[in-house]
């Protein structure tokens, strides 16, 4: 009873959770450990290893690091925030949609890249530059955010890739479903030689 009570306790302490799969969409975050024909084997951030299904074809996209100079206004971002206790949204993180992914997933929302944060994917309207940091104002259809952008907020952009990425170590944020009662790939976003996407 006591070690059950100290795992217990050390899963609140950690935040240390069993991924649970169903009809909806969940977003893992870790390191690629194998792959053969019909398997990808994933170890989540939290330190669960996961045997995921993949006997279907899935879209592979490279996610890789861009200057903050790509930031323009028009821009179609998404943009992982923390709120400050002064009430500034301050970005975790900015991913430069490329222009074919203009609208996805648009709106303000809880986001899980940490504890308490939030994802705005909006349309830059206006841009304010130091050398160091910038100010976003970003507008969605039903409202528009004012953002932060740290000089340490990694700024990425993905593009198109094939499964030759997907090797033992690479680091991936995959989107997987329960599918005829398996836990299946539904898409993975991955760094190159060893690029650690930040979303």
């Amino acid at each position: 009873m006591k070690n059950i009570r100290s795992i217990a306790l050390f899963i609140c302490l950690f935040g240390i959770t069993a991924i649970s799969f169903s009809q909806s969409p969940v977003r893992l975050r870790g390191v690629i450990e194998k792959i053969d024909a019909d398997t990808l084997t994933f170890r989540e951030r939290n330190g669960e290893v996961l045997k995921l299904n993949i006997s279907e074809k899935f879209p592979i996209q490279e996610v890789y690091p861009i200057a903050m100079t790509a930031i323009e206004p028009n821009a179609y971002l998404g943009v992982a925030t923390l709120t400050r206790t002064d009430g500034v949204l301050e970005a975790l993180e900015v991913l430069v949609f490329p222009e074919v992914a203009r609208g996805s997933g648009e709106g303000h929302y809880g986001w899980d890249l940490q504890p308490g944060s939030s994802m705005t994917n909006a349309t830059v309207v206006n841009l304010v530059r130091t050398d160091q940091s910038r100010m976003l104002t970003m507008k969605y259809k039903d409202g528009e955010k004012t953002i932060f952008v740290p000089e340490s907020a990694p700024v990425v952009t993905f593009k198109p890739a094939n499964a030759e990425l997907l090797i033992p170590g690479a680091f991936a944020m995959i989107t997987a479903v329960l599918k005829d009662g398996k836990p299946t790939v539904l898409r993975v976003n991955v760094g190159r030689n060893g690029f650690k996407p930040p979303m």
